[in-house]
């Protein structure tokens, strides 16, 4: 049996207590949210806080709230309830279709969209028992000088695996975050590092508190793919979310595909919007040709690694095949896209 290591869990009703919490007791305490992945890392020692600052009471970071500029999430509003929130299905489906598509339902139910976007990065040689690490000499990302993914690499290659962060992208989301110096907003594109060990500008004690969403353009579209071993459970062997905006006539106005789960940070493909921007969707042949082109692009820019489990030449196969689907599927309003 796992056990969790010793500590102390700290129980803040308030934003402002937790991040005075997390000051007072500086790099030995972690934030936990729903604890989905950071009680399984802890019980591989891959976290040892002597402090858990708790955000489950309060009651400020939960709910979906419609503003003038579009729509804030709090930080700990679980997953499930965004699934099923019936404005979010609306005018943001991909983000809707991600949050429904991590893990299963008993996990969708503690885990918290902060906690998603926070994911820490994942690999094959660095989620697993300290026992197994040890064996082999330990990584990069943890405790050892040696990349198991990139013989002789120097850099962390440790994944991306939030299903929730394409969707965010394809959005223009922005982030707000909460710290001792204060309260500052960054473009979720702005929020990451080509780092696989620490993979977010993230300043010491910074709560991450609010997801926010722009309105979405006229004739927005969007859908969310995963390709997985399972039908849930699994992490993301590739997530692929796509944004379509359409005029009156069906024409696309402007587009974006943004994938996940292969290197460090989330990859955006290049040239999408000029590939599809003036296609009608109405036109098979046409919107054909423009999404070959998109394929294409990714086919050429993604370059998954053995740093997560599955094939790696068999995930980059995969790559235009979920692109391909998961723009269809965006303009077609049909729903999620995934492997079961």
């Amino acid at each position: 049996m796992l056990r969790l290591p010793t500590c102390e869990v700290a129980n803040p009703r308030t934003l402002d207590q937790a991040v005075a919490l997390l000051a007072e007791h500086g790099d030995a305490a972690m934030l936990i949210a729903g604890g989905t992945d950071l009680v399984p890392n802890m019980k591989h020692r891959l976290f040892e806080p002597r402090v858990l600052v708790s955000l489950a009471g309060v009651d400020e970071l939960r709910g979906v709230r419609e503003t003038d500029a579009g729509v804030d999430i709090g930080a700990m509003t679980t997953l499930s309830d965004l699934a099923t929130d019936e404005l979010l299905i609306e005018r943001y489906p991909a983000l809707a279709q991600a949050v429904s598509l991590v893990a299963g339902p008993q996990l969708r139910n503690m885990g918290t969209l902060g906690g998603n976007v926070m994911l820490d990065t994942r690999c094959q040689w660095y989620n697993q028992t300290y026992f197994w690490r040890k064996s082999l000499g330990f990584c990069l990302k943890k405790d050892g000088d040696t990349c198991h993914v990139v013989k002789g690499g120097s850099k962390c290659v440790a994944a991306a695996s939030n299903d929730s962060v394409p969707a965010l992208m394809t959005l223009g989301a922005e982030l707000v975050l909460r710290g001792p110096d204060g309260e500052r907003t960054v473009a979720v594109d702005d929020f990451w590092r080509a780092d696989g060990i620490v993979n977010k500008h993230v300043e010491p004690g910074e709560v991450l508190h609010t997801i926010r969403l722009p309105k979405p353009a006229a004739g927005h579209r969007g859908a969310y793919g995963k390709l997985r071993d399972r039908g849930s459970i699994d992490f993301p062997l590739l997530g692929v979310a796509a944004r379509v905006d359409l005029d009156d006539a069906g024409v696309v106005t402007d587009g974006d595909v943004v994938v996940t789960a292969l290197q460090a940070r989330p990859v955006r493909i290049k040239k999408v919007a000029d590939s599809l921007r003036g296609v009608s969707s109405t036109s098979t042949e046409d919107f054909a040709a423009a999404v070959d082109d998109v394929c294409a692009q990714a086919a050429k820019q993604c370059k998954p690694m053995p740093n997560i489990p599955g094939d790696h030449d068999y995930r980059r196969a995969m790559v235009p095949v979920y692109v391909r689907r998961t723009l269809r599927a965006a303009v077609d309003q049909a729903g999620p896209v995934h492997h079961l």
